[in-house]
């Protein structure tokens, strides 16, 4: 492919991220990349995202099968219910098309497995939409954090307001739709409940109960972004050393490193704030990177450092390089990946081991 290429995409799912982030960001980027299909089981959601599409009217349709084996589509991007995206990467892949796959990839290692398994066996790759890993006050806090010499403690924290809140002033007008059948909610929350079956009960050896079933779920909703990043920046845990787990509210785990600890604090409250920070110390230099809401366009991401200084005292230093988004970012980085080849740092393989987290955290509590 040359530079001039225009990726054009195909998207399964057409409620809230679809209609706040992404079909917003692709009509954005449209020297890159053009909405060429839409699908949902909600036909009055097709029509509302049908008129948000700049350029060439997309085709539209209810099936999965039609969008994926399109040769209009060269990109799925799959943003509807968590229950469906390993079966619908699937059939991107065995389409062999390129598909960006909305976290959480996977909740469980069976689904996570034959995800990676396709891959193999397909032209196409995943790329796992973990947006907040583009960010560049992240990349240069990873930049950061690599440079010294023993890291001491880490704070990683995720505590925020009502999503409705941010969501009805990104000024994108997202609409609610309930044109499904109950059939369409029968087979959701059936698989739904084989999933975390299968996790909870079958993998992570921990009791199947509507507690835990929620508190998996949040972890692969809001968790997968403080968890994956942490992973980037600080790499993994040895162990889950305790964790309560007051979910709804705000619930609290620490991680054992290879020397030292990790708090992991996140939830939901009433107060509509976005509190979202990564913090790394050590000796001489503390960086963190604090995030706002990603539904709100433009809002920054910035990385604080405050490190001693040989004449006593210390310096902080605030850096923002830019205030370009990090869904702008990620689906940059996805045409990278897609035209230029590029290898997903965001692939399947390291979506595993926001699994092996969920694991850690899940047993932990359990005890």
């Amino acid at each position: 492919m040359g530079d001039k290429v225009i990726l054009r995409v195909g998207i399964i799912g057409c409620g809230e991220i679809a209609q706040v982030a992404h079909i917003p960001n692709i009509n954005f980027l449209s020297d890159l990349f053009q909405t060429t299909y839409l699908c949902d089981i909600s036909k009055q959601a097709l029509a509302h995202c049908l008129r948000k599409v700049e350029g060439p009217t997309p085709k539209t349709t209810t099936s999965p099968e039609e969008l994926c084996s399109s040769p209009e589509v060269d990109v799925v991007l799959i943003a509807n219910a968590d229950a469906y995206h390993v079966e619908h990467g699937i059939l991107a892949l065995k389409n062999d098309k390129y598909t960006l796959i909305e976290k959480p990839a996977a909740l469980c290692f069976r689904d996570i497995d034959r995800l990676i398994e396709a891959e193999k066996a397909s032209k196409g790759k995943v790329f796992v939409g973990t947006m907040r890993r583009f960010a560049t006050a992240f990349l240069d806090a990873v930049q950061e954090v690599g440079g010294m010499n023993k890291i001491q403690y880490a704070r990683v924290r995720d505590i925020i307001g009502p999503n409705s809140v941010f969501v009805d002033q990104s000024g994108t007008f997202p609409k609610k739709f309930d044109d499904f059948t109950e059939a369409d909610s029968k087979d959701r929350l059936a698989r739904e409940y084989d999933i975390c079956d299968q996790a909870l009960r079958k993998e992570f050896e921990v009791a199947n109960t509507p507690e835990s079933r929620l508190m998996l779920r949040i972890l692969g909703g809001l968790g997968t972004h403080d968890l994956s990043a942490m992973r980037e920046i600080i790499g993994m845990p040895q162990r889950a050393a305790g964790a309560c787990l007051t979910f709804p509210g705000i619930f609290a785990v620490l991680f054992e490193f290879d020397g030292f600890p990790v708090t992991y604090e996140s939830g939901i409250n009433d107060i509509p704030d976005f509190d979202a920070h990564i913090e790394v110390y050590s000796e001489k230099k503390i960086v963190r990177v604090e995030y706002d809401t990603p539904y709100v366009k433009g809002l920054p991401i910035t990385m604080i450092v405050r490190e001693k200084i040989e004449s006593g005292g210390f310096q902080e230093r605030k850096v923002r390089k830019t205030y370009e988004d990090s869904y702008t970012l990620e689906f940059k980085e996805l045409y990278e990946c897609v035209v230029n080849g590029k290898e997903p740092k965001t692939s399947a393989v390291d979506a595993r081991k926001d699994i092996e987290l969920f694991q850690m955290i899940l047993k932990a509590g359990a005890k």
